[in-house]
């Protein structure tokens, strides 16, 4: 096996055209600047795909590559080889074939990996190279048990379960069966007003049996291995359903019986130490699981409907949340003027859009940035999604009267330099966080609004006075997220620009004298479940508050008014940041259709 040096592969991969010199430059300054692998990073900054870089490097070292999203894995190759040595060498034997087992592995330079695994097979070893997270996947999906930490889950399955079958369809099964055997530890108590006739104990027992507990913990295991943020569990009259939020669109999974939908509720209020037999308030709850190494927190909630309670628990992982500025997506030009706002000893940040378009996200990275030892940083959010070291964090709880005006309060009392508010939702709010600002602290908060000019015009809708709304705001922000093409079944068409006229595009948009544009779109795979969209980028609209839209605000001028003001002085709002997106190769039209507005006047 000849094993080509980085140096030689990436060398040859200019040579025939899969990089450009620029490329393998800029990345080489990266590995200099941060350490690094530079194969990692040629993939990391999209200059090549992973599995074109692995199939290269397999034809280079005279290895086979195998695609293994496409794959069926032999089972008595399977039992050869420990899942814990798998995980830990990230391999995956696929076949046996005699006394020969075929083994994919991600890097030929594990020059040792053959003799470890005749050491434990006692058979001949022919190595295959995949990709890395293919094979993680593979390792996930095939070995099953061992990816779901059950135990540590509140109340979890015990470990004497059946847990082979990690797939809703075979939790289904076992419980139809038990269902059918009549199986008293699946019966629902009848959901009447008749509260107080309920037998509690008897709940709690029916959501401890193993069909539902195994249910359960596949519902969100599969929910976190497709990377969905969000998990659906909905009750209809005569049927239940499970929907995924995967990059922001909900997607319908198989659910559980209607019959036995009250225990699966039960089994995650369980989970969540709430009130089982509590039915008609909301309920909001915490769910702590492990998946593998892995720590994740479920923010559940609970809401009472006509035919039972709806969940929706929310996946809140730390180790995914980005924390760079750098990696959000910001355009060159943006990235400064929002690095100048933050660099500013007082005022405010203001950061827009609806629910799920990042803005916690930003502002936690925000946040990081500015994170040093002699900064003082509180926060008050409603709720806290992720704990940042070295800042203080408060939970907002009206119930107690920790409102967000109160908390501002008791913070201009803690010798902040620096506050974040999560959102300005009221008048007392926004007035204090402008006091805040005018006392010598940066502030930075959300709103509720479409696009970065009506920021301003909500706060004087809310009662701020404008010229205190001038003097303190630097900047507003409005962003979303659209999904990205999926790299794997990514093909391009062409457009003639005169169609794309409709969209509230024009020429100017595109290079001059052309008469079509490439686009590109997914095709549909097994890597993306056939959407065409793997991914989500962030689309953003930079309004700094500079002299002409101070005057606009004293003026009390509308949004109209204030965005032809930006967008004069070089503001990109978010259809023409989606417009740029779409003709990079990195989303679509219609993804700039959905998460965008055309612009007007």
């Amino acid at each position: 096996m000849k094993v080509p040096s980085i140096k030689d592969l990436t060398k040859n991969m200019v040579e025939v055209g899969i990089i450009t010199a620029e490329q393998l430059k800029n990345a080489r300054k990266k590995v200099k600047e941060s350490g690094g692998n530079l194969g990692e990073i040629l993939i990391s900054e999209e200059y090549i795909n992973e599995d074109v870089f692995t199939a290269f490097l397999g034809k280079k070292a005279d290895i086979s590559y195998v695609d293994l999203s496409e794959y069926e894995i032999n089972s008595k190759a399977l039992n050869l080889i420990p899942e814990s040595f798998a995980r830990k060498r990230t391999l995956i034997p696929i076949e046996k074939k005699n006394n020969t087992l075929v083994v994919a592995i991600p890097d030929p330079m594990d020059i040792f990996i053959t003799d470890d695994l005749r050491a434990i097979t006692g058979t001949n070893i022919e190595v295959v190279l995949a990709v890395k997270n293919e094979i993680k996947q593979a390792i996930d999906k095939y070995y099953g048990s061992g990816f779901l930490e059950e135990d540590a889950l509140p109340g979890g399955a015990d470990s004497s379960d059946d847990t082979d079958d990690l797939d809703i369809g075979g939790a289904l099964s076992s419980v139809k069966k038990q269902i059918k055997a009549g199986n008293t530890v699946l019966e629902v108590v009848d959901t009447s007003e008749q509260e107080g006739l309920q037998d509690i104990t008897k709940i709690k027992r029916e959501s401890q049996g193993a069909p539902v507990v195994k249910m359960v913990n596949i519902i969100i295991l599969n929910a976190i291995k497709k990377g969905a943020s969000d998990i659906h569990i909905e009750p209809f009259e005569k049927s239940a359903r499970v929907r995924y939020r995967i990059d922001g669109v909900l997607h319908t999974q198989p659910a559980p019986p209607k019959k036995i939908y009250n225990a699966v509720v039960a089994r995650l209020k369980v989970m969540g130490s709430l009130d089982v037999a509590e039915k008609r308030k909301p309920q909001d709850g915490r769910i702590k699981v492990t998946v593998g190494n892995k720590d994740l927190d479920l923010r559940a909630s609970f809401l009472p409907s006509t035919f039972g309670e709806k969940v929706v628990m929310r996946i809140l992982d730390s180790s995914s949340l980005c924390l760079d500025l750098t990696d959000l997506g910001f355009e060159d030009k943006d990235m400064a003027k929002y690095s100048k706002a933050l660099s500013a000893p007082n005022g405010i940040i203001l950061v827009t859009g609806p629910t799920g378009s990042g803005k916690t996200t930003t502002l936690y990275s925000s946040l990081t940035t500015l994170n040093q030892p002699d900064v003082n940083i509180n926060t008050i959010e409603d709720p806290v999604e992720y704990i940042l070291k070295g800042i203080i964090q408060v939970q907002a709880n009206a119930e107690i009267g920790m409102t967000f005006a109160e908390g501002l309060r008791s913070f201009l009392r803690q010798d902040p330099d620096i506050i974040m508010v999560g959102e300005i939702r009221d008048q007392e709010t926004a007035q204090i966080s402008i006091n805040a600002a005018m006392t010598g602290h940066l502030v930075l908060s959300t709103l509720h609004t479409n696009d970065a000019p009506s920021a301003i015009t909500r706060l004087d809708n809310m009662g701020i006075e404008p010229f205190h709304i001038s003097s303190t705001v630097k900047l507003a922000l409005a962003q979303r997220l659209a999904r990205k093409i999926c790299p794997k079944c990514k093909e391009s068409y062409e457009v003639e620009i005169d169609a794309l006229s409709s969209y509230g595009l024009s020429e100017e948009d595109f290079d001059k004298g052309e008469n079509k544009v490439t686009l590109y779109k997914g095709s549909g795979c097994t890597k993306c479940s056939g959407s065409g969209y793997k991914g989500r980028i962030g689309l953003y609209e930079l309004m700094e508050i500079n002299n002409e839209i101070k005057e606009l605000i004293n003026q009390r001028k509308d949004a109209n008014a204030i965005k032809e003001a930006a967008v004069r002085n070089g503001m990109s709002s978010l259809r023409h940041a989606a417009l740029k997106k779409v003709l990079e190769g990195r989303t679509t039209i219609d993804e700039m259709l959905r998460v965008t507005a055309r612009d007007t006047g």
